[in-house]
């Protein structure tokens, strides 16, 4: 099944790492620096701007937003739309650390690249790092290949990690004290390139995947469900809206830096699906 998208935002520069938050969806404009919103009107607000690159999005159990900043390879709360630090991964994190999730309870974990990735070093495999509500931070969850976007399952036991470079997706029991084992493979996907993915109430996975410029649904063993072709090329997507019914994914036509300033490729494209979205982010 092939579906169609709908065009909600255009004149972005790279978005990622998109979150629904009660009424709205929340996005890192990467390469332009800057945390956005827009609602389900397609009205847009810049809400932070950084001087680093904006990773990946989650909140505390206060509401507070954490944010990853990615060449720094730290994480901040955002605080009366200013930065505070809440944990420094500069010493855990070999490269730019990347997208992040955050369990109810307030730990996070995040990802990095691992290598050089633009720069044309090649892939080496790395580790997530566990962070504390605190801001205490351990490694877990080692040899893997650029880890990417992470869900956790409504019940809170299970996180799941897209390994991009690697197309397949890697589930790890939580324990009780925040460490990640019991690695096992929850799909292997061909030569999909698994960016960021979300999760639905069936339990299956929305993965959005650059390298073959579609968005798929895949159950637990990777069958492929639904495909879905945006406009541009996908890098993310997040089941949101009123209902959680609503795909959106964010599309550009280069992740390059330099060439994403310039062309402003950048959309919010959106689909409307028949399952809801389940657990975290």
């Amino acid at each position: 099944m092939t579906d169609d998208t709908e065009v909600l935002v255009t004149g972005l520069v790279f978005p990622e790492s998109p979150r629904w938050r009660k009424d709205r969806l929340w996005f890192a404009d990467q390469h332009a620096r800057r945390i956005m919103t827009v609602t389900p009107d397609g009205r847009s607000e810049c809400r932070l701007e950084m001087d680093d690159l904006p990773g990946g999005l989650g909140w505390l159990p206060d509401g507070t937003p954490l944010v990853v900043a990615m060449t720094e390879r730290a994480v901040y709360r955002i605080i009366d739309h200013g930065l505070v630090l809440h944990a420094d991964l500069s010493d855990l994190a070999p490269f730019h650390c990347n997208d992040m999730v955050v369990t109810a309870d307030g730990r996070a974990y995040v990802g990095n690249f691992g290598y050089d990735l633009h720069g044309g070093a090649p892939p080496v495999e790395t580790h997530l790092i566990a962070i504390d509500p605190d801001g205490q931070c351990r490694i877990t969850a080692e040899g893997l290949v650029f880890p990417n976007g992470s869900v956790i399952t409504p019940d809170g036991t299970t996180l799941i990690v897209a390994e991009t470079f690697a197309s397949r997706l890697t589930a790890f029991l939580i324990g009780d004290d925040g460490l990640l084992h019991s690695p096992h493979l929850w799909a292997s996907l061909g030569d999909a390139t698994p960016d960021g993915i979300c999760l639905d109430s069936e339990g299956a996975l929305w993965v959005a995947s650059p390298g073959t410029r579609s968005v798929i649904r895949v159950s637990q063993g990777g069958d492929v469900l639904s495909l879905i072709r945006p406009v541009g090329i996908p890098y993310a997507c997040m089941l949101g809206g009123p209902d959680r019914r609503t795909l959106f994914v964010t599309t550009a036509e280069t992740d390059d830096p330099y060439q994403a300033v310039v062309m402003k490729s950048g959309r919010i494209e959106v689909a409307e699906v028949a399952i809801p979205g389940a657990g975290l982010p």
